[in-house]
């Protein structure tokens, strides 16, 4: 029970020192450098720690370092949507001046049977 503590309180004391650093905003390669350099310094706090409880702090550190969602990264993939055709703008406005010209002869009918 007394190495769980103590284990608890390395970790607890490594997660401090990650969001008092500013370690989160580093690159992955300064992350593990300044990993490398606290585990080390972890060592000298907990003695009583041995090297596959170090190794594990690290590893945790490191994962507690990454992004839930990556930074940049779209948090949506956007799927593939097929190009539309070109339009052609006469056959178009030809269309919509039938569509006109018919509702408009409807409504003149009404109109002249009044």
């Amino acid at each position: 029970m007394l190495r769980d503590k103590l284990i608890a309180q390395a970790r607890d004391e490594l997660f401090s020192h990650i969001n008092r650093c500013g370690v989160l905003q580093a690159t992955q390669e300064d992350q593990s450098q300044w990993m490398d350099e606290t585990i080390e310094y972890i060592s000298e706090r907990y003695p009583d720690l041995a090297g596959a409880e170090l190794r594990e702090l690290h590893a945790v550190g490191m994962r507690f370092c990454q992004p839930a969602i990556s930074r940049g990264a779209p948090s949506v993939v956007p799927t593939e949507t097929p190009a539309e055709e070109p339009v052609d703008v006469e056959v178009a406005q030809g269309a919509l001046a039938g569509s006109a010209a018919e509702n408009t002869a409807g409504g003149s009918d009404d109109a002249n049977a009044a």
